[in-house]
């Protein structure tokens, strides 16, 4: 059963033999069998249960589908559910069957091929021991955290895999945010003259820990060894890409009233990594606030073929926009783009810049939803449910969109579920139902360019592509798995309008090796293998 989401018009067209389509985005709610998420006490009493569970899109069985997997707290077990839609959206549960059978105090996961067999792996971050799973072959799930060497014991929030060293194979970055004892928890505290759950202000933070991979199926930790030791900070989100166009995959890290970090890969033998966070203007906002940070989205805004970052916060604050200038310094144009005052009166989570309606310019997506349960009160000037945020991009600005409903949501994946050419979405609230939303966009002509990487990252992560239109333009996509909130999902393909026609494509692969591509079909679906 469907239930129609959003409905939105503008006229828009363009000039030419191929016509542009109009920017109308459409989203349908699917009825599936998924079950709702669980994380502590639908009233909240801690700052344990406040963050949600992540989501995870991954093509487990390689049968060219995604699949869900579900983080859950309180001793409810994660959940995989297999997607068995031919041409829709339906899901089935195969936890037990495939072993997944975890049921700790899971907050987060991350996707990726680990031990380079060409199936994608799980590591699943938690309140205490954090879990790598292998993927034995598409056809079960297999517990490697103590011979993996990846067993960290904090509170891991989200995480991430890339080739930090650019030897071929996935490295991983942890995030960790504080330390809390469930039998000790802090204080209440006051924020707006109410009486709120304790945290994270006044309370220690928590190392980050990275892992390198070290090819065999282990990992070792480098975190001091390749310069990420730092003052710990509240961290809850990170992403892994290259942020000034060296070749070399860095690390921003999105840290919670703490200012942000920008790990700059140096080049040097043995691995190198310096905090340029301060230096480059995007450790705070142009008013030289720290801020919350839980979600980021990544994307070349201005067309420079640089990424771009932007970031959700804490109600009472604006989400923040950093452009990328190219000579390495990050501005925020969060009030120049539009996309600020309408985030005020929400607290943000996951985000994301996809092309729902097919007209060759991202749009911003964003799940909200407050910590407080008493965040309704007057003198809080919010509310606990809290709608969805969808900009659609017009010209130099994003202009927003009223949507449907309110919620309590924390994580939010993209990708397309029902293989029709569109990105769809799923987004989970915190101890509460997960929702499918089904684009209804209706493309008429479209190339959907993926890329193959070299055996160890097949899904290509950390890879950047230019393209280069027939009109001289350009536009400039990162091969990540979304940054999402405590979440991930495999690369998507990008998705170029037939009205746009595209003559090159430059390609820089995560090993920083270059390749370019010429010659295209008019539609259709285009796998680039990395050459030899």
């Amino acid at each position: 059963m469907k239930r129609i989401l959003v409905l939105i018009l503008c006229s828009s067209c363009a000039d030419q033999g191929d016509v542009a389509p109009s920017n109308t985005i459409s989203f349908a709610e699917v009825t599936t069998e998924i079950a709702p998420t669980v994380c502590g006490n639908p009233n909240p009493v801690t700052i344990l249960e406040v963050n949600g569970t992540g989501l995870a899109l991954i093509d487990f069985d390689n049968d060219n589908d995604l699949d869900l997997f579900i983080a859950n707290a309180s001793g409810e077990p994660c959940r995989l559910y297999e997607n068995v839609g031919d041409g829709t959206i339906a899901y089935k549960d195969v936890s037990e069957q495939v072993g997944i059978g975890l049921n700790q105090w899971a907050t987060g996961v991350t996707v990726g091929d680990a031990n380079g067999d060409g199936f994608d792996d799980l590591y699943i971050t938690c309140h205490g021991q954090n879990v790598m799973l292998f993927n034995i072959e598409g056809n079960s799930f297999v517990d490697v955290t103590e011979a993996a060497g990846v067993a960290d014991a904090g509170w891991g929030t989200s995480s991430r895999f890339g080739d930090l060293d650019g030897d071929g194979d996935l490295d991983l970055y942890v995030c960790n945010y504080l330390e809390f004892d469930r039998d000790k928890p802090p204080p209440k505290a006051k924020y707006k003259g109410q009486d709120v759950l304790g945290g994270p202000h006044g309370m220690t933070p928590q190392q980050d820990v990275v892992y390198e991979n070290v090819g065999d199926g282990t990992f070792a930790n480098v975190t001091e060894e390749w310069g990420f030791t730092q003052t710990p900070a509240f961290s809850l989100n990170a992403t892994i890409l290259d942020f000034n166009g060296d070749g070399l995959q860095d690390v921003f890290v999105g840290n919670d009233s703490m200012a942000n970090s920008l790990f700059l890969n140096t080049g040097e033998v043995p691995t190198r990594f310096i905090n340029n966070g301060v230096q480059s203007g995007i450790a705070v906002n142009g008013d030289g606030s720290m801020q919350a940070t839980m979600g980021i989205a990544i994307a070349d805004i201005n067309g420079n073929g640089r990424p771009d970052v932007f970031t959700t916060n804490f109600s009472s604050d604006t989400n923040t926009l950093h452009i990328n200038d190219h000579s390495g310094y990050f501005d925020d144009r969060t009030s120049r783009f539009g996309v600020g005052l309408s985030s005020r009166s929400v607290l943000g989570w996951s985000c994301g810049f996809h092309d729902f309606d097919l007209d060759g310019d991202e749009d911003l997506f964003i799940v909200n939803g407050h910590v407080y349960p008493n965040a309704s009160v007057a003198t809080m000037d919010s509310s606990r449910k809290q709608p969805v945020l969808l900009y659609t991009r017009t010209g130099n600005r994003f202009v927003q969109t009223e949507l449907q409903g309110e919620f309590r949501d924390r994580a939010a994946v993209f990708g397309d579920l029902d293989n029709d050419g569109d990105i769809d979405i799923i987004v989970a609230q915190r101890d509460g139902d997960v929702r499918v939303l089904q684009n209804e966009a209706t493309p008429n002509s479209m190339l959907s360019i993926a890329l193959e990487g070299a055996y160890g990252n097949l899904r290509a992560l950390g890879a950047s592509m230019t393209c280069t239109f027939a009109d001289g333009t350009s536009s400039s996509y990162w091969n990540t798995d979304g940054a999402g909130f405590q979440s991930s999902h495999t690369p998507n393909p990008i998705v170029i309008p037939s009205h746009k026609h595209i003559v090159l494509l430059d390609i820089t692969w995560p090993s920083g090796a270059k390749q370019v591509v010429t010659e295209f079909p008019v539609n259709g679906r285009v796998v680039i293998q990395q050459s030899k």
